[in-house]
């Protein structure tokens, strides 16, 4: 299986770049096999990994009026006319997939983060930048899971 790890988020915008700060992580610890992205909020220049991939793997941060650090996770389906995006950006990856063929549409997961502040600034807040080991080993998890035959 081709799997597409891809850290998303505008890294300019605080805990809106979570997404981005776990990507650096992991791509310091690869699995043989897995493609990292780190895409930010230009999604239509990753189209040639989107069609690559069998699995997205997509990390970003996600508001769901938890509190922040909050970490979530979602699958997002290629049935049903309107399903909410899973990112804060004006494109969404569902978005993205438009441009793709219909038979080429991969299986996307989602893990997020609650973000506490969508403000200017390169840093995480302190709460989200405590909850980032919890996300990298629950990502960790995740790539074991989608990796392992059914």
């Amino acid at each position: 299986m081709n799997l597409l790890v891809a850290g998303l988020g505008n890294e300019l915008l605080r805990d809106d770049g979570v997404g981005i700060h776990a990507i650096r992580q992991l791509q310091g610890d690869p699995v043989d096999g897995v493609r990292y992205r780190e895409i930010g909020t230009a999604m239509l220049y990753a189209l040639e990994d989107f069609e690559w991939a069998d699995c997205v793997l997509a990390l970003d941060s996600m508001v769901a009026s938890n509190p922040p650090g909050t970490i979530y996770r979602m699958e997002i389906s290629r049935d049903g006319d309107e399903v909410p995006t899973a990112s804060l950006h004006d494109l969404g990856i569902r978005s993205v997939f438009g441009f793709l063929r219909q038979d080429n549409w991969p299986r996307v997961v989602v893990l997020g983060v609650e973000p506490e502040v969508i403000d200017f600034g390169i840093e995480l807040t302190p709460t989200v930048a405590g909850a980032l080991p919890k996300y990298v080993d629950q990502i960790q998890q995740e790539i074991r899971r989608l990796l392992t035959p059914a």
